[in-house]
């Protein structure tokens, strides 16, 4: 891929990310993180409590990109078929079937949304991961495609009852877990609270100019991509030594406070997470402009990538965030970049 090319398409990411900022203030790295997992083609797993923004931003980046958007909420009672189809009766009396959230935008679906997925059953898990991998569904004796779709989920993390917690092999599926926060600061908190353009989130979507990005056109772009940006031979040892420290943090002098790590983890990062880390730090080197992958591409996208595949005993599951958060900045500390 020409110079030329890679610049022209970094210049139209770049203006999606500030478009996207204009909207949703005081979220600059998960912003940058949801472009990085669009143009390295991830699913991702959204952390954060009710009410954060997180449909409006993701509204926000579908208006930008183009395509389909929908959503679905997670409930004790939705099953399989509540992806595909709903059925209902006519005005003539008649049963009849319509497309389901899955389905109703055909190929052109662009990003599906489950929120809270953690409250649908682990048959409902089992279909959409199916979905997520293959990226076709079988239904009404036909197959469907949805080659240019992302998925994004979040999960209830307040309440327990009637919940499902998503097993380690489904989440290592997802490439990321972006965590969305309330901006600790108080001029971005009291524009929130009182300024009336962030209450109208329609009003809000369509300062997004559309279709800043062709959505049909990323898979090419991003396979591309991922052949233009180099690792050298020394950044791959660096990145395999983090792997390693990921399984046994204690053999490179990793610590947590207040934690036993003989005891914490039970396993680490899989072989497609770090392959993960790697695209994702591709395309961080190309959207700072650069042909090579640097260890702070590593740094940049590693707890997003590799925090959520980590597998810790049942005892420290609680507090999964704010340890794996410490063990992954340790282990970066601890492993010397090339």
């Amino acid at each position: 891929m020409s110079d030329t090319q890679l610049a022209d398409w970094r210049n139209h990411a770049l203006t999606l990310e500030s478009e996207v900022n204009k909207v949703i203030v005081g979220q600059h790295i998960p912003v940058r993180l949801i472009t990085t997992s669009i143009f390295a083609r991830g699913h991702v797993l959204l952390e954060g409590d009710v009410g954060v923004g997180k449909t409006t931003l993701l509204r926000a980046f579908t208006r930008g990109i183009g395509g389909g958007y929908q959503r679905i909420e997670g409930t004790i009672d939705l099953m399989p078929n509540d992806l595909i189809y709903h059925t209902y009766l006519g005005e003539d009396g008649k049963p009849h079937v319509s497309p389901g959230p899955i389905l109703m935008s055909g190929e052109n679906l662009s990003v599906f949304f489950f929120n809270e997925i953690n409250r649908a059953r682990p048959q409902v898990h089992s279909l959409l991961l199916r979905v997520m991998a293959e990226r076709t569904l079988t239904a009404f004796n036909r197959e469907y495609h949805f080659p240019h779709m992302l998925v994004f989920a979040d999960r209830n993390q307040v309440e327990k009852e009637e919940t499902f917690d998503i097993p380690s092999a489904a989440r290592d599926r997802f490439m990321m877990e972006i965590p969305i926060v309330v901006p600790n600061d108080d001029s971005i908190m009291e524009s929130l609270v009182f300024d009336t353009r962030f209450h109208d989130a329609d009003k809000l979507v369509s300062n997004v100019p559309e279709n800043i990005l062709q959505f049909d056109q990323l898979n090419s772009f991003a396979s591309l991509l991922q052949n233009s940006i180099s690792a050298s031979p020394t950044l791959r040892s660096y990145v395999l030594n983090l792997w390693r420290a990921t399984k046994t943090p204690t053999d490179f002098g990793v610590k947590v406070s207040g934690v036993d790590m003989n005891r914490l983890v039970l396993s680490g990062a899989s072989p497609r997470g770090m392959a993960m880390v790697l695209r994702a730090a591709r395309v961080n080197a190309w959207l700072n402009e650069r042909t090579a992958v640097l260890p702070e591409d590593i740094h940049d996208v590693f707890h997003a990538t590799v925090a959520h595949r980590l597998v810790f005993s049942p005892v420290y599951e609680m507090r999964r965030t704010e340890i794996a958060r410490d063990m992954l900045t340790g282990i970066i500390h601890a492993i010397a970049a090339p």
